[in-house]
């Protein structure tokens, strides 16, 4: 029996177009319409590191709250990803990755199971 990889097909793909707005300053849309601005971080555009950081965050979070907020929602939410951008004989990459959230339930059953699988989400 042959094996398969992950199936892939309209449903899983995902594109961002790109166009220069500015000097050093960049236009994210995606298909909905919705956009971002990309800036060198002179100015209050995100930076593509600061992009990276929050696509991070942002994923970890969408799965946490499909997940965990199935059972109850969260009664306070807060997240952070932060690491430091390095040049070295590698190239620009970012070191010292860390996501933390800090999240809370409500007391009770739905809570309970929340916090349950909270680990888990996590890993």
């Amino acid at each position: 029996m042959a094996e398969t990889g992950p199936q892939t097909g309209p449903e899983t793909h995902r594109s961002i177009d790109l166009h220069q707005i500015g000097e050093h300053r960049w236009m994210a849309t995606n298909a909905r319409g919705g956009g971002v601005s990309i800036g060198p971080g002179d100015d209050p555009d995100f930076t593509p590191v600061e992009l990276l950081l929050a696509a991070l965050v942002g994923c970890g979070a969408a799965d946490l709250d499909h997940i965990a907020g199935k059972r109850a929602p969260f009664e306070t939410f807060a997240a952070r990803a932060e690491g430091d951008k390095v040049r070295d004989e590698g190239g620009n990459h970012l070191t010292q990755l860390t996501v933390t959230f800090d999240v809370t339930f409500p007391e009770g059953e739905g809570g309970d199971s929340a916090r349950e699988v909270l680990p888990r989400t996590l890993q």
